[in-house]
């Protein structure tokens, strides 16, 4: 009888381990030098390239790219971007499939989902010229 609750606490343990927070630390660890791109829904929403000095560049795969930065505040990852200083913070944590991040200035969070990691680039176009 006894193994069989400690059998149960153990389940029931697993998840509250799984959604612990990444550390920047462990961010860091798991993102620098990749590109990763992200879906929400089953839908592709957007890709971050990752780079050295906690750089990113963001792009919704529309082909417009915004360089940024990240930093850790408060426990969670926040990102600004060239275009808007305003921080988005999130909470990330390593899922069996990859990174799951929840936006967390809202209420009504978003929740996204690490769709891939192929090493592929992202594409950026370059700025709008002519008419």
């Amino acid at each position: 009888m006894r193994y069989i609750a400690v059998f149960l606490c153990t389940i029931c343990a697993l998840p509250a381990l799984a959604q612990d927070r990444m550390t920047a630390a462990e961010f860091d660890a798991y993102t620098r030098g990749k590109t990763l791109f992200y879906g929400r829904g089953g839908d592709a929403y957007g890709a971050e390239v990752y780079h050295e000095d906690r750089r990113v560049q963001w792009s919704f795969l529309d082909g417009i790219c915004k360089e940024g930065e990240w930093y850790e505040e408060a426990g969670l990852i926040c990102f600004v971007y060239e275009d808007n200083p305003d921080p988005q913070c999130w909470s990330f944590v390593e899922g069996t499939r990859g990174l799951i991040a929840r936006f967390e200035n809202e209420l009504n969070t978003t929740e996204l989902y690490e769709a891939q990691d192929q090493g592929q680039e992202m594409l950026c176009l370059g700025p709008k010229v002519g008419v």
